[in-house]
């Protein structure tokens, strides 16, 4: 909820005040069949995600969100916007059994911190989903800041409800004390993650993203091992995490296969005639006006030079000089 809250103020002041981003136009029939359903799922998914976190380790909790492909996978069949693939569905199958076997090597496992987390997960899922499904229909499309300046404030009401009535009772008897660096600092850090994975997507690509995902749930299950001792880790949750590991990298591959196959190079035939249309074009523009010679003050001659200008930078060097010999020879005729 403070993360809402604080991540909801900071895009506010970015918008609206320093103007670094320009806002999308939302209207009131978007916001409420688009944004608020997508901010009660994203809300859903941090309350029992973080609810996890009182009843099972750092570590377990990192391997199960190996589940979360196997939780997107399912939703988007259910809903209709994946088809059902015998290859991702075995994939998601080898997921799933890595998860089982590293459950069932956690000694200190626990049914409803599993369950909060799955459940956690599968409203993610529905959020992805949700996203993908109404926003990209009504051709919006939202980079973090925005996303945060339209979906947080939401979610921090969402999030209110459920800790006023849940956790602040709670807080008031055993008394905890509020201390504010701590929670400015981790929102800070929850602010900064959001800009950086804009920032690794835009300058690298989704691959590494999801590289980086993998080698990130490692180092902090080691760490967490670390911070928290009490947090053992068995041979049989590591070899139960690397068999689902190896179902999210396979999925990572399929994934990004699928795009690329997407991503056909373009075909001869549509070059020749990208570039017949193109000399076409070069040699309209580019055709002397008979009274350049007659007017002697040169407008005519200075207006074919802007124009020659305007498009020099749309245009390749090779066609350039082919339009310059058309040129010389016609004025030279």
């Amino acid at each position: 909820m403070i993360h809402m809250g604080f991540s909801g103020a900071v895009a506010f002041f970015l918008i609206r005040v320093f103007k670094v981003v320009t806002p999308v136009k939302m209207t009131f029939r978007v916001y409420a069949t688009c944004v608020i359903p997508i901010s009660a799922f994203f809300a859903s998914s941090l309350w029992f995600g973080n609810t996890a976190y009182l009843h099972i380790s750092v570590a377990f909790i990192q391997m199960l969100k190996a589940l979360m492909p196997v939780a997107t996978f399912v939703v988007a069949v259910l809903w209709g916007t994946d088809k059902l693939r015998w290859d991702v569905f075995l994939n998601m199958v080898l997921v799933s059994v890595g998860v089982v076997i590293s459950s069932y090597g956690e000694i200190h496992f626990n049914v409803i911190g599993t369950v909060y987390q799955v459940t956690g997960m599968f409203a993610e899922a529905l959020r992805l989903v949700l996203t993908q499904v109404l926003l990209q229909k009504k051709g919006l499309t939202l980079n973090p800041i925005t996303s945060l300046y339209y979906i947080a404030p939401c979610s921090f009401v969402f999030l209110f409800v459920p800790w006023y009535f849940l956790e602040k009772p709670g807080m008031e008897v055993s008394q905890i004390q509020f201390n504010f660096w701590i929670f400015f600092s981790n929102a800070i850090c929850a602010l900064l993650l959001n800009f950086s994975i804009f920032l690794v997507i835009g300058r690298t690509g989704a691959v590494t993203v999801r590289v980086a995902g993998v080698l990130k749930d490692w180092i902090l299950i080691a760490l967490s091992t670390v911070v928290f001792p009490e947090s053992t880790i068995t041979g049989l949750n590591i070899i139960g995490y690397a068999i689902a590991l190896c179902g999210v990298v396979l999925y990572n591959y399929l994934k990004v296969k699928e795009v690329r196959a997407l991503q056909t190079p373009e075909s001869i035939p549509d070059r020749i005639t990208k570039d017949w249309k193109l000399e076409k074009k070069s040699s309209d523009l580019y055709t002397p006006d008979s009274s350049n010679d007659d007017d002697g003050s040169g407008s005519k001659a200075s207006n074919s030079d802007f124009i020659m200008d305007e498009e020099a930078p749309l245009i390749p060097s090779s066609r350039l000089s082919h339009i310059g010999r058309t040129q010389q020879s016609t004025r030279n005729a």
